[in-house]
């Protein structure tokens, strides 16, 4: 493993508030349009041209003439709920939109974004007091069945007088924060951060007068949270001949996670590329061999039958497409409290970059 080397940061105060802002703004599945033109308009100076596709997914393009085609991709959406019922006492029942959990919810703040714009509301929960003098022998456990939210309306009527109607889409209200030695957390980390450091990747092109042998399309995709669907169409219409997919994975420092099935993980130690059957083994050596000439930790894992992210979309699409996964280590993931480490965004960031600056046409990628 390379060794970590001192540099300046490459990340900018303009750059940061972006972050924030990108962070904050809610991206729901099937709703990132709010997202997207956040994303579109932070990313529009650093690319020749834009475009989107009819479920969202957005793309800047520099050099969109050459023939050789490469992406750098991350997704945009994150987990939110759908309200699914609402009772006569002006209670409403909720549906999954992506892997949402239940079991962090309970007394949680959230927005509802009804016809008439967002309405505040809480996930209810009984009082401990209550729980606790239940003749059950057990205490109740939060369920999707048994969650409720409460918005201050007493009635139905009062529910839909405020925009709230059945499809209404529901996202937590927490933010951006940070903390101690340089960790930063917020909700929907997953997969934001990597929308914002294939952002970063782009700036970093322009501001250093880079000129690359190929078109590079910097895709931030939709829908991945339930099942890849914004990869799918995507790398459909672009047909690249490579891709670098980033995302998020777990960093196993912390109580309940097992190393020996989730692999040695963790957050400030650098990027996390995997090993897999959609990872294109000699592309993933010349991300290997890139982090090792520009002294870029890394922290290999492994990953099984599919990589889980949209790397699959792309490496199996069209006739095939050499993909690579550069994950970048996150603690909590799905819930609220999502946390990475500065140094990782910084070095995943670099680690694209050079990764791209030393990537051409002509570079072999074939195994026979």
């Amino acid at each position: 493993m390379a060794k970590k080397a001192n540099r300046k940061s490459i990340l900018t105060n303009e750059s940061l508030q972006f972050l924030k802002n990108y962070i904050n703004n809610p991206s729901p599945v099937g709703f990132e349009s709010g997202g997207q033109k956040l994303w579109l308009d932070y990313l529009k100076p650093f690319v020749d041209k834009h475009f989107s596709d009819p479920y969202g997914t957005a793309v800047g393009v520099i050099n969109p003439s050459e023939k050789f085609k490469v992406v750098i991709e991350a997704h945009a959406d994150e987990i939110s709920w759908f309200v699914n019922y609402i009772n006569e006492q002006g209670l409403i029942y909720l549906k999954r939109n992506g892997g949402v959990d239940h079991q962090v919810a309970p007394a949680k703040r959230v927005l509802i974004h009804g016809k008439k714009g967002l309405v505040k509301a809480v996930f209810g929960w009984p009082a401990i007091h209550t729980r606790m003098s239940n003749n059950d022998s057990k205490e109740p456990q939060p369920k999707v069945e048994n969650l409720f939210l409460d918005c201050g309306a007493r009635t139905k009527k009062e529910v839909e007088q405020l925009g709230i109607h059945v499809g209404s889409v529901v996202t937590y209200e927490e933010g951006f924060d940070e903390l101690a030695h340089n960790y930063f957390i917020g909700r929907a980390f997953d997969n934001r951060i990597g929308g914002f450091m294939i952002a970063e990747v782009a700036r970093l092109i322009k501001e250093n007068k880079k000129k690359l042998p190929y078109g590079l399309y910097i895709v931030n995709a939709v829908q991945e949270e339930i099942g890849l669907r914004g990869a799918e169409m995507i790398a459909r219409r672009i047909k690249p001949n490579v891709a670098i997919i980033t995302d998020v994975t777990h960093d196993t420092q912390t109580p309940m996670i097992n190393k020996i099935i989730e692999g040695d993980v963790a957050c400030s130690k650098g990027p996390s590329p995997a090993f897999g059957p959609a990872v294109h083994n000699k592309l993933l050596q010349l991300v290997e061999d890139v982090a090792a000439k520009n002294k870029i930790p890394l922290q290999m894992r492994t990953v099984s039958r599919s990589t889980g992210t949209d790397t699959d979309s792309f490496a199996y699409a069209n006739e095939g497409c050499p993909s690579v996964l550069i994950s970048i280590p996150l603690r909590y993931m799905h819930t609220t409290v999502e946390m990475l480490h500065k140094s990782d965004i910084e070095q995943t960031v670099q680690l694209m970059y050079e990764t791209l600056l030393k990537l051409t046409p002509d570079t072999n990628l074939s195994y026979l």
